[in-house]
Order: structure tokens, then sequence, then C-alpha cells
């Protein structure tokens, strides 16, 4: 029964990560970032506030203010279509209108990949699978 306490921690962490890997350009570039992230096929900062919703639930079902198995059901949902989001965009974005490193994008993808494993290793706890 721990790790139905331990899965939804680990969301809310890589939930937290995608949202500080989305904010890293803003702090790190002296440009247009809004060009940057509205020139891939999907803007990422709808993968961000899929996140931030992802985030809630995760602590909702931790702390049982709403359904463990509802809430490992909505978080998984949600972090595949923030991973599949952060992908559309990753595999379009054009790099060449901010001076940022090419790799942001694939780290944001790879962090993105955080909350459907939690949310499936959450499911997986509670024995939904």
């Amino acid at each position: 029964m721990a790790q139905a306490r331990t899965a939804p921690l680990a969301g809310i962490g890589g939930c937290l990560a995608v949202l500080v890997a989305l904010a890293y350009p803003y702090l790190a570039v002296d440009g247009p970032v809004g060009a940057y992230y509205g020139s891939g096929l999907v803007n990422p900062l709808v993968a961000g506030l899929l996140a931030v919703v992802a985030l809630i639930v995760f602590a909702a079902g931790r702390e049982r203010r709403t359904e463990p198995d509802f809430a490992a059901g909505v978080t998984l949902a949600a972090g595949l279509f923030v991973a599949l989001i952060v992908f559309l965009w990753a595999a379009t974005v054009r790099i060449d209108v901010v001076e940022i490193s090419p790799l942001h994008r694939w780290v944001t993808l790879a962090v993105s990949l955080a909350i459907p494993v939690a949310g499936a290793w959450y499911a997986r706890s509670l024995r939904l699978f």
C-alpha cells in the first residue's frame, strides 16, 4: 500500500519537472520565447496546463480527497496527452528562432514521460491492471 502513496508523489515530481522545463526558456533566453513555443505544430504550454491539472489530481488522489482509482485514470490519460503534445512540438519546433540548446526540446520530452509512467505505476499499485 506504500506504493499507492509513492507513485502519486513521483507523479507530482514529474509534473513539477515539466513545468520547470517549460519555464526554463523564459529565464535563460533573451528573445522571443513566444515565437519559439509557437513555431511548432502545437504549443507546449497546453501540455503545461495539463501538467498542472495532473499535479492537482495526483495530490488529491494521494491525500484521498478523490477516489484513488479515478485519480490514477485521470493522471494516466492526462500524462499521455502531455507526452503526445510535447512530442508533436519537439518534432516540429524551429530551433533557430531563439538561441537555446537544441537539447531543450528533447529534455522536455523525456521529462514529460514521467507523468504517464507515474500514472501507470499509480494504477498498477491500486491493482487496476
